[in-house]
């Protein structure tokens, strides 16, 4: 088993940095995300927006299959699949989405994720990630040169 990547070796997301989403954990096939909800993220009833609860679990389940391979530059996502079970929150609230990887092919990963508020559990999704190593982009490099 190799050690989880670092905080550090995570890629710079300019989308989700513009959210505020914050990295709390991850390794082991696990991840979590946090957002402090502010008036940006919701939607005309004045709860956090579905795209934004979306975003969190695309997140966190990526976030969860990276963890497990510190070779692996980011992942693409091939499906996915969300259930909402209750409004996401208001302005000041901190939603938290925690994300595990379910099954661990050699570049397809099985994920599902959660998003909660507080105890009330907002969404769940299962979705599938295809992984890109590093060693694939530099062979990718060298062949188009």
């Amino acid at each position: 088993m190799t050690n989880p990547p670092t905080q550090a070796s995570q890629p710079t997301i300019p989308f989700l940095q513009e959210l505020g989403v914050e990295v709390v954990d991850f390794g082991g096939g696990h991840g979590t995300v946090a957002l402090t909800l502010e008036a940006r993220h919701l939607n005309g009833w004045h709860v956090a927006h579905g795209g934004v609860i979306m975003t969190l679990l695309d997140n966190v389940m990526s976030l969860a299959g990276r963890s497990l391979e510190p070779g692996i530059r980011g992942g693409v996502t091939i499906e996915m699949k969300t259930s909402f079970m209750k409004p996401g929150g208001v302005a000041g609230e901190r939603i938290i989405a925690k994300g595990k990887v379910i099954h661990a092919a050699s570049s397809i990963y099985f994920c599902e994720g959660e998003v909660w508020n507080a105890d009330k559990l907002v969404a769940k999704s299962s979705g599938t990630f295809k992984f890109i190593r590093r060693t694939d982009v530099a062979k990718k490099m060298t062949q188009s040169d």
